[in-house]
């Protein structure tokens, strides 16, 4: 399912060709489109994945093995850059031992789970930005995310003008902000630099 909301590129006709559902909301909002997706899935287990991240062509062998196991676990993937620059070494490192600590995986490491348990944590809420932080806090047992063994790549661009370091930091400070009751329009607004 491609959950599109207001992309002007040709999305809808790839979609077509690789017999994908595609829907459009007239939302900007990745948490409503998360939970439309859900909506419409049919399968047992969900499995998110953002536009801008991509798989190697074996990726479902490790997945069909654990989905058949345990429907108590949620997975997410080793995050990496498909970008071979050493800043985003740094970047992946930094991200990977964030999960391997505090299991605090965001939604550009792709996310596993079941219908029921998925059903339980409330889904995703429908907001504009952070819906996956949000999410990630829910849940209560954090013994219960796993670590995928395969990669998810995610596209440098939203990175490649930017100082990582500073960008996370700033990325942190916002998620601080929010949880401190500062409104998600403002944090919105600081995040893509609007007015």
């Amino acid at each position: 399912l491609i959950i599109d909301s207001e992309s002007k590129d040709k999305t809808e006709d790839i979609a077509s060709i690789y017999d994908a559902r595609f829907y459009k909301v007239n939302e900007r909002n990745r948490g409503l489109q998360l939970n439309f997706g859900a909506e419409k899935a049919k399968g047992e287990w969900f499995f998110f994945i953002h536009a801008d991240s991509k798989l190697k062509f074996n990726w479902s062998k490790e997945i069909k093995s654990k989905i058949s196991r345990n429907s108590n676990y949620i997975y997410y993937f080793n995050f990496k850059i498909d970008n071979k620059l050493l800043k985003y070494r740094l970047l992946e490192l930094f991200v990977n031992l964030r999960c391997q600590f505090f299991k605090s995986p965001y939604g550009d490491q792709g996310i596993l789970i079941h219908k029921r348990k998925y059903s339980d944590l409330g889904g995703f809420k429908s907001i504009p930005l952070m819906e996956d932080f949000d999410f990630i806090r829910r849940i209560k047992d954090r013994k219960n995310l796993r670590c995928l063994k395969t990669s998810i790549y995610t596209n440098s661009r939203k990175w490649e003008n930017k100082n990582i370091i500073w960008q996370s930091f700033k990325n942190w400070q916002l998620r601080r902000l929010w949880l401190k009751g500062k409104p998600l329009n403002e944090i919105y607004k600081i995040y893509y630099n609007t007015k």
